[in-house]
């Protein structure tokens, strides 16, 4: 596990063992909407506690499937961000009616689950250890659901305001990233120096560096820019067995 993840997955199971021990702790930290202005921690202590073992068990799951992929690919302080504002953000929504007490982790794990549909929706899972799905599908699926619940149509004591929150702050906090970091600065980013021969393959770092990333679709032209300003930056020593059969790959193509 990456380091945001493994340290969210401790808080989460050292906080559901802390609420059995203390069953009080819960009605203090939970989300009322209604007492937020007299308790504004509620925003964020929610989503760290959970209802059952299922519910964190669901949460932490999810959060070791998608968590490490989008941490490598947008940096922790970004992940740890994305998944905090995810957090408060499904609060917000929590706001509208009924505005009935909420807890969990989902809203922050919903903008997680968005960014690793965003940048590899083609990736395929299993749902339910049978179907094959695409990351997308998956991600639609679970939205349209929530859409539903949120109106009325069954999922009775599922927070589906607070997933749906999540995902629309997940939403806009990439945006703001990729704001921030344009398309257009790639060249830049590619361009910069070579690392010393002692960091790592030098002979596959130029064979990698022929890719022509104009002829690529952009979500895998922003993975191998990513690849390879990390194998320029930290060597190519460090790059995953994976990162490195993903250059190759796309070094074979022709020219």
């Amino acid at each position: 596990m990456t380091p945001w993840v493994r340290r969210l997955v401790a808080a989460n199971v050292f906080v559901y063992v802390l609420q059995q021990t203390v069953p009080s702790l819960a009605p203090e930290f939970l989300l009322y909407p209604a007492f937020v202005l007299q308790r504004p921690w509620m925003l964020v202590t929610y989503m760290f506690l959970h209802g059952s073992i299922f519910h964190i068990a669901f949460n932490m799951l999810a959060l070791y499937i998608f968590g490490p992929r989008v941490e490598e690919r947008i940096g922790s302080g970004n992940f740890i961000a994305l998944y905090l504002l995810s957090g408060v953000g499904g609060a917000l929504l929590s706001f509208v009616p009924p505005q009935a007490p909420t807890l969990g982790a989902s809203g922050a794990i919903m903008g997680v689950m968005l960014a690793y549909a965003m940048y590899w929706p083609h990736e395929r899972f299993l749902f339910w250890g049978i179907v094959p799905v695409q990351a997308w599908f998956l991600v639609a699926a679970y939205v349209a659901m929530d859409v539903s619940g949120a109106g009325g149509f069954g999922g009775a004591g599922i927070a589906h305001f607070a997933h749906l929150g999540g995902f629309i702050t997940g939403f806009l906090y990439l945006k703001v990233m990729q704001f921030r970091s344009p398309a257009r600065s790639w060249k830049n980013k590619v361009a910069g120096p070579r690392p010393s021969p002692l960091l790592g393959d030098a002979e596959s770092l130029r064979r990698w560096r022929t890719i022509r990333l104009d002829d690529l679709h952009s979500v895998n032209r922003d993975e191998i820019v990513r690849l390879l300003e990390k194998a320029q930056t930290q060597g190519t020593k460090t790059l995953t067995v994976e990162e490195r059969a993903t250059l190759n790959r796309f070094a074979a193509m022709p020219h």
